[in-house]
């Protein structure tokens, strides 16, 4: 992979723009999602974890949106309202456990494991914008790894074997859906300078981490600090 930004050029420009603007919009609908999620968080400790990610989210839709003004983004949203909405259902419409499982490893964990690999080639101000919000998003996963153990550690060894072989096709599934939504991913990250294939090949890596983790001890869950349950050293 080149570890130089190339940002001087226009095709970075453009397709840094429409990344960013996509990375915002992923961001806004969270927070959506998180909040609509309050009510039905199953204990205080969920809904505070949730209350807090709303805050966060709001945070770095502000953030983006300040710099993307200073890039020069082209304001068009990248996800449109209509497929927005089929996000929103599609949360909506799952079981707690089903939700962790989409959100935090799926879009969580995975997104920003993606968005790490560019900042290394984005320019310094793309660089400033994405530090705060990838931050914090090393607490949203942590909570959602240990939460989501600590519903595996309630199912019997069957179904949690069977939910940690499903979790592959619930990822690939979602992956499935951006890739149908009508813009490449592959081309935006190719033109900031990525190397597709390799992302693509550590993504699958770090998606076997966390299902190998998920699977191990899970009746210990829910008495480790959860920056150890989503393997994050600070």
């Amino acid at each position: 992979m080149n570890t130089e930004p190339v940002s001087s050029n226009s095709d970075y420009r453009q397709s840094m723009g429409q990344l960013l603007m996509l990375y915002t919009q992923v961001d806004r609908l969270i927070m959506e999602i998180c909040a609509e999620r309050l009510t039905q968080a199953p204990d205080e400790d969920a809904k505070l974890s949730l209350a807090k990610q709303v805050g966060d989210e709001s945070r770095h839709v502000s953030i983006q949106r300040q710099w993307m003004h200073q890039f020069g983004t082209h304001p068009a949203p990248i996800i449109t309202p209509e497929q927005e909405q089929l996000i929103r259902e599609h949360f909506r419409s799952l079981p707690w456990i089903d939700f962790l499982a989409d959100l935090y490893i799926c879009v969580e964990a995975l997104g920003s494991e993606a968005v790490e690999r560019i900042v290394p080639l984005a320019d310094p101000g793309t660089r400033e914008s994405l530090r705060v919000p990838l931050t914090d998003e090393i607490d949203h996963v942590a909570f959602g790894v240990a939460r989501l153990k600590q519903e595996l550690a309630q199912l019997s060894e069957t179904e949690r074997r069977e939910f940690l072989e499903r979790l592959p096709v619930r990822i690939e599934a979602l992956t499935d859906t951006f890739h149908g939504f009508g813009f490449s991913v592959r081309d935006l990250f190719e033109a900031v300078g990525a190397d597709y294939v390799r992302l693509c090949r550590m993504l699958e890596e770090r998606q076997k981490e966390l299902i190998a983790e998920l699977a191990a001890a899970p009746q210990a869950a829910s008495h480790q600090p959860a920056r150890e349950l989503a393997g994050v050293s600070v």
